[in-house]
């Protein structure tokens, strides 16, 4: 939980903070973007190669180096001395955060038997929620404080005692799991995956202040070709040593396939609004940073709250209803927000988007722990930490095609020319809009989760896991 708190509050975190990063080292507009986008790049492109990696040479063992390495790299992050170390350091930092972050359901899937493991992704959605919200607020606060004269540093060192007391707690408490099936790494499948998702999410993420050039349009459809080149390995890989490093097998069972479809859509409404969000706020309202984020606290509690319950007391009741009902809640609250936002314009006070903010909180936790806990009811043990990197790498391309999409459907609706005097009310346009696309992407998800299980497995059998951490104890046999 420590590890999945300190990657979602490390990728939100930074942002707030970047006028006094660019200020303080003089960084150029292109370091600033590589400073948010080389953590992001580094950790998609790892992620599916850390799963595995955990899955052959243990969870625990590859959580361990993946957190000493991201409490490291944040150290760095917090010294660099220019705009070229810190881009280096926050590379780094993401390479680490893939080894560290797939152990963290790996873990979770391996340790807990089936029966009890809708409780903690209660907790892994509450943390969730909670990380998403408090990224922001500790940036402002971290920022504006200017402790010790550090000026933005603290953004990144405060990574290091929560970093040092994670490695405490998991050296001491984790139970070292790995696949029974002795398993080699699929050097060719990492090469491809990673060149696949680079040249998918590089143009993704840096396409909208190049100008959506050309080579970025071929590098996306490029991306495909090298992705069916993988699919095609990884068969005849598969076939002749039983180790590739995407397992194929999971996408015929049915929650799986199902469910990150849904993730990789649901990754999408994630990017578009926490950025057009933030946008509207800071650029289209003129608040500052601490305001904005002090804002969200309705929503990081209604969602913290709603994923916590989701798990533990609705879905093993009432199954895929919880989450078409998250989807159905999220478009009301997105419905609810425009009409706020278009009744009251500019004027708008922090304390009159509560009531959206509840209700999209309630909508998002409804579906963000229990959709996890579905896409991996029925995934086999041994392909643990594939299945969980598949789910993280989903995810990351969600949010990047989300992000992307910010470019088409918020400033798409904005004139270049703007006077100062229109820059709110058309902001808020725009903000109104982007709503309008997600609250329709919502509609799609709410379809497509006809195809989850009724229940998740382990609430129709409430089976044991078959895994037997490394390090258990053997119990003695039984005799009449």
């Amino acid at each position: 939980m420590t590890a999945a708190f300190m990657d979602l509050v490390d990728v939100t975190i930074v942002n707030v903070a970047i006028p006094s990063i660019q200020k303080d080292t003089g960084a150029t507009f292109a370091s600033i973007q590589w400073i948010t986008a080389g953590y992001a790049l580094a950790f998609a492109a790892g992620l599916i190669t850390g799963g595995r990696l955990g899955d052959i040479h243990g969870r625990k063992k590859l959580f361990l180096i993946g957190m000493t390495g991201f409490t490291v790299a944040s150290a760095l992050c917090g010294f660099a001395a220019n705009p070229e170390m810190l881009v280096a350091s926050r590379i780094l930092q993401g390479a680490m955060a893939s080894l560290m972050v797939p152990q963290v359901l790996s873990i979770i899937h391996a340790t807990f038997p089936a029966e009890e493991r809708g409780k903690v992704f209660g907790m892994f959605g509450a943390v969730i929620g909670l990380g998403a919200v408090s990224g922001p607020i500790l940036g402002a606060l971290l920022t504006e404080w200017n402790l010790f004269g550090l000026e933005w540093r603290p953004i990144f060192l405060i990574n290091l005692p929560v970093g040092i007391a994670g490695l405490i707690l998991g050296a001491r408490f984790i139970s070292e799991s790995k696949a029974p099936k002795a398993l080699k790494l699929d050097l060719v499948g990492v090469a491809l995956v990673t060149l696949g998702l680079l040249m998918l999410l590089y143009p993704l993420t840096r396409g909208r202040e190049l100008g959506w050039p050309l080579w970025g349009y071929l590098s996306m459809v490029g991306s495909l070709v090298v992705f069916g080149a993988l699919v095609a390995y990884e068969r005849v890989k598969a076939r002749r040593d039983g180790s590739p490093l995407v397992e194929l097998s999971l996408f015929r069972v049915k929650s799986f396939a199902a469910g990150i479809a849904v993730q990789l859509t649901f990754g999408i409404v994630m990017g578009i609004f926490f950025l057009v969000w933030t946008l509207y706020m800071q650029i289209g309202l003129g608040w500052s940073a601490l305001r904005a984020g002090l804002t969200g606290i309705p929503f990081s509690i209604a969602m913290s709250a709603a994923a916590g319950m989701s798990v533990q007391a609705l879905v093993p009741r009432f199954g895929r209803k919880v989450l078409q009902a998250g989807a159905l809640i999220t478009a009301l609250g997105m419905l609810v927000y425009i009409w706020e936002a278009h009744h009251f314009g500019t004027d708008i006070a922090p304390w009159q988007m509560a009531l959206p903010l509840v209700v999209l909180g309630i909508g998002m936790g409804l579906i963000v722990a229990p959709l996890t806990d579905a896409v991996l009811s029925e995934v086999p043990q041994e392909h643990a930490g594939s299945a969980s990197g598949l789910i993280n790498t989903v995810q990351q391309m969600g949010n990047a095609l989300g992000l992307g999409l910010v470019s088409v459907v918020f400033f798409g609706s904005i004139s270049d020319n703007l006077a100062l005097s229109d820059i709110g009310p058309a902001f808020s346009t725009a903000f109104q809009h982007s709503l309008w696309v997600v609250a329709g992407v919502c509609a799609v998800i709410f379809i497509g989760m006809f195809l989850l299980p009724a229940k998740p497995k382990q609430h129709l059998e409430g089976g044991a896991s078959d895994e037997v951490p490394a390090d258990a104890p053997k119990e003695p046999a039984l005799t009449p």
